[in-house]
């Protein structure tokens, strides 16, 4: 396969076009309530955290993730069978999102999106998906997903690595 054929452009994250992988988290989806005698605002129901498994639950994490150079060579991805996986950025910035169909086990052709500064995401249990990819510069995250007992990392190499660019214009 040629170098072309192996190269990703980056799309802007729409709800629409993420929805087979999972769930864009954006609070302009989404009206807003009061709260805390109107001196907050909630955004509620952004995302849902399905796990299975016995003993499973909800976590909540902090990631500090160092910026990757792009355009990015893709050379894994990974998935979580046992429950979906949210990323909220805590920076005002977009970040790099890779996700790729199942095609019998396997992760199809990836797709890539830039998120807007203020979009989080939620992949699907069992989305195959590229690492958390800030750019830029360092990013922290919330992350938001499955702890306890049972094998919830799968990894797939791919033979070749693909070539992520940003769009021309962001």
């Amino acid at each position: 396969m040629t170098d072309a054929a192996r190269t990703i452009v980056a799309q802007p994250l729409t709800a629409a076009a993420f929805a087979p992988f999972g769930r864009v988290i954006d609070t302009a989806e989404v009206a807003s309530r009061p709260m805390n005698a109107g001196m907050a605002r909630r955004f509620h129901d952004l995302a849902e955290i399905e796990v299975i498994g016995e003993g499973a639950r909800v976590v909540v994490g902090l990631v500090e993730a160092q910026p990757y150079a792009v355009p990015l060579w893709l050379n894994l991805v990974e998935r979580h069978p046992l429950g979906a996986q949210a990323f909220v950025p805590l920076n005002a910035a977009p970040f790099l999102v890779v996700v790729c169909p199942d095609e019998g086990g396997k992760p199809g052709a990836p797709q890539a999106f830039v998120t807007a500064p203020h979009q989080g995401i939620c992949y699907a249990r069992n989305t195959w998906h590229g690492v958390l990819t800030p750019f830029g510069a360092a990013q922290d995250f919330v992350v938001i997903d499955r702890g306890g007992p049972g094998a919830n990392l799968e990894e797939h190499v791919f033979d070749e690595p693909w070539i992520v660019h940003l769009p021309v214009s962001r």
